[in-house]
C-alpha cells in the first residue's frame, strides 16, 4: 500500500537497564567529590582575581594621572601652558558674537 507506513510504539523496544557494579556508586561519589573540589577551587581564584582588579584599578588610576604609564616626551607642553591657551581660547569664543540661527521655511 503506498502511503501507509507502520510505526511500533515506544513500548516495543526492549528496555535498557542500567546495572552497577558495587564500585560504581564509590566512583560516582569520589568523581562528584573531586569535581566539587575543582569548583571550590575556581571560586578561590575567581575571589583573589577579583580583590587584585578592585586593587589594581585605583592604583592605575592614579599612575596615569601622575604620567606613569607612558615615557613622557620632554618636548610636550607642560599642564600649566595647556590650560592658560584653553582659558584664553574660552575668553574669546566668548566675546564673539554668536551667529544667529534663522527659522526654518514653514511647508506648504
Amino acid at each position: 500500500m503506498r502511503g501507509i507506513y507502520l510505526i511500533s510504539p515506544p513500548s516495543s523496544r526492549p528496555a535498557r537497564r542500567c546495572t552497577y557494579s558495587l564500585n560504581s556508586p564509590t566512583e560516582i561519589v569520589r568523581r562528584v567529590e573531586t569535581l566539587f573540589a575543582f569548583a571550590d577551587r575556581l571560586e578561590a581564584r575567581l575571589a583573589s582575581a577579583s580583590a587584585a582588579a578592585e586593587r589594581l584599578t585605583p592604583s592605575l588610576l592614579a599612575k596615569a594621572f601622575r604620567g606613569e604609564l607612558v615615557p613622557q616626551d620632554p618636548n610636550d607642553e607642560p599642564a600649566s601652558e595647556l590650560l592658560k591657551r584653553l582659558a584664553a581660547s574660552r575668553e574669546s569664543a566668548a566675546t564673539a558674537p554668536k551667529a544667529k540661527r534663522g527659522r526654518k521655511p514653514a511647508a506648504a
